[in-house]
């Protein structure tokens, strides 16, 4: 059996009832099998980045696995799928966004999986969750370099 490893996945939702598909999309990912979540952010509000549309709900969930990378991508987007996701272009609203952010320590670059994930150093609404529920993956001036996007945390 493979050991476990520690990943952080980033949820963000803007279409529907958002709020409640993050909330009910941390559940599914807790039951994924040979998968255990084991810490959640609070959930923020953010307007979205390079991409029009609602504003989203996003958050980041800690899970610990014993799948490889690829295997909990495959995971996830069938998570998405079932949340009615569709990838009509680029950057388009969605109704569930799963991504993984960071997997141990691995760096991965192949065509449907690249980790950490490109763009979150970019990404206030990935940068201040990761940091709420593991604050030693983002360093101070990575947040200060996002401080310019909207987020906010929600009640």
């Amino acid at each position: 059996m493979r050991s476990s490893v520690t990943a952080y996945v980033g949820l963000g939702a803007n279409l529907g009832d958002a709020r409640a598909t993050v909330l009910r999309a941390m559940q599914e990912i807790a039951g994924i099998d040979g998968v255990v979540l084991n810490r959640r952010s609070a959930l923020y509000a953010s307007t979205p980045v390079d991409a029009n549309g609602p504003d989203y709900v996003n958050a980041v969930v800690q899970v610990l696995t014993h799948l490889k990378a690829s295997k909990l991508l495959e995971a996830l987007q069938t998570i998405e799928t079932q949340a009615g996701r569709t990838r009509p272009y680029r950057n388009a609203p969605r109704t569930l966004d799963l991504d993984i952010l960071l997997y141990a320590n691995a760096h991965i670059t192949r065509s449907k999986l690249t980790v950490p994930h490109p763009r979150m150093w970019e990404r206030a609404f990935v940068l201040v969750p990761l940091a709420e529920i593991a604050p030693d993956c983002v360093h101070a001036d990575q947040l200060h370099a996002v401080r310019g996007q909207s987020i906010e945390k929600l009640q």
